[in-house]
């Protein structure tokens, strides 16, 4: 496999990496990966949605050695010195820090925006002023819209559904205009609902499968938006590492300035998802198994079905996902059986 193989180059040859959101969900797990394949890493995070819980625990998953290799930096994307000090001598970027949840954008657009764009823009600028080899930058399936084909395409999007959407949409419009007017290539991975250890179950913008674990658990209420026919493209955690690695490290000069589909390619109601949840709690929770959920009003802002087509990120970066929605869940469940009972 073409990963593995990526991964004993970069053994061998070390890199430094700089992590923005490094404390948050997505952010740790790169941290981690990075630190198991010996790289250097600085991380940079204004703990607004990160905690340093996440990066407490990978230093307990990795080696005294690999964690002198982690300079952590407490700082803002939004203050430009700042990502001009992070990049300094990195040779590439992984920018996760942002605002996420349409909900949340849709409440308060102006701080999203502050964090989506000129956040980005200033990570862009900085990354670009210290000759970083490749950015790497989260995107969202959220710019595929109102577009109705599935399953999505990169080439193909619609009408933006919340401000989180539009902020998503003007990344990635600023990353090819880098391209062109500064020859600086990044690359944009198009998230779609990715899960798995340290995703944070609290808070009133929780992701699904974290709450809904948690809920099971502690026999709180399930809730389901709208009739639970909604469907989604779920993605594990270690896909997302994976393909964060290699675009990064791409070598086909075709690979930069694109944006690509990051996802397993099946789609899951939240009905069949909730079944999925259940029959992994109920070993260890037995009166999950006859535990209902409370179906509610859609949310605003929300696509009906989402579905990914990779085959562009197997083409261009070699990104081959290793787990399904399942085996993601197998990986998973005892992460949150763990930390929620």
């Amino acid at each position: 496999m073409l990963y593995t193989k990526r991964q004993e180059e970069l053994q061998a040859h070390p890199k430094t990496w700089l992590v923005t959101g490094v404390a948050g969900f997505i952010g740790s797990n790169l941290l981690e990966a990075l630190l198991k394949l010996d790289q250097q890493v600085i991380g940079l995070d204004n703990f607004s949605t990160g905690f340093q819980h996440n990066l407490d625990e990978v230093r307990s998953l990795v080696s005294d050695e690999q964690w002198q290799r982690f300079t952590f930096i407490k700082g803002d994307i939004r203050d430009l010195e700042t990502c001009h000090q992070a990049c300094r001598n990195v040779d590439y970027v992984l920018h996760q820090a942002a605002l996420g949840s349409v909900p949340r954008s849709i409440e308060d657009p102006i701080t999203t925006n502050e964090n989506n764009i000129s956040g980005f823009l200033n990570m862009l600028v900085a990354a670009r002023d210290a000759g970083v080899g490749r950015m790497v930058y989260a995107a969202s399936s959220s710019t595929y819209g109102d577009h109705p084909d599935l399953p999505k395409v990169e080439e193909k999007i619609g009408n933006p559904l919340s401000p989180y959407a539009v902020t998503k949409l003007v990344d990635e419009l600023y990353a090819r205009v880098f391209a062109r007017t500064y020859g600086f290539a990044s690359i944009g991975l198009r998230y779609f609902n990715i899960f798995g250890r340290r995703q944070d179950p609290d808070g009133a913008y929780a992701a699904v499968i974290p709450k809904w674990f948690a809920g099971l658990l502690s026999g709180e209420p399930v809730y389901i938006n709208g009739d639970g026919k909604t469907s989604r493209d779920f993605c594990y955690i270690d896909n997302c590492v994976q393909a964060n690695i290699m675009a990064a490290t791409a070598e086909d000069e075709k690979a930069a300035d694109q944006v690509y589909n990051v996802a397993f390619g099946e789609r899951t109601s939240l009905n069949e998802l909730y079944a999925l949840i259940q029959e992994r709690v109920q070993p260890h929770f037995p009166e999950a198994a006859t535990a209902q959920p409370i179906y509610r009003d859609f949310r605003p802002g929300d696509v009906r079905h989402s579905l990914a087509d990779i085959s562009k990120a197997r083409r261009l970066i070699g990104y081959e996902p290793e787990y399904s929605i399942a085996s993601g869940l197998d990986e998973a469940a005892s992460w949150y059986i763990q930390r929620f009972r």
